[in-house]
């Protein structure tokens, strides 16, 4: 795992930094987003380092692969799978991304609108 230091999701990783744990395993992280979106949302982490989607190289397809079927465990556990959640994942600036290291927002607990932004 590479750990940034000036990461702040690395630091929650390395609980460095206070956060709500919702799931932990060796390669990803999930926990509650402290500027919430929605009454449900979940950040979903790899524990690896990773800029953005555009870095993410060969080696790391599990990690993309494991993301989902995390997001996926975590809307089963926590009862969304009926009523439905939303995905996403930003890339830059311009895209919202204000976190450079690779992360997965699952939201849900209210209706969800489109287009997003």
């Amino acid at each position: 795992m590479s750990v940034e230091e000036d990461c702040v999701f690395c630091q929650v990783i390395a609980k460095k930094l206070p956060s709500k744990m919702e799931y932990e395993d060796d390669d990803i992280a999930v926990f509650w987003d402290i500027n919430p979106q929605a009454p449900i949302h979940l950040l979903i982490v790899p524990k690896k380092h990773v800029k953005n989607v555009s870095e993410f190289t060969e080696e790391d397809s599990y990690l993309m692969c494991k993301m989902f079927l995390t997001a996926k465990q975590m809307a089963h556990k926590l009862g969304l799978s009926d009523k439905g959640f939303r995905l996403v994942v930003n890339e830059g600036r311009d895209s919202g991304q204000s976190i450079f290291h690779v992360h997965m927002h699952l939201l849900s607990g209210r209706r969800l609108m489109w287009p997003p932004g």
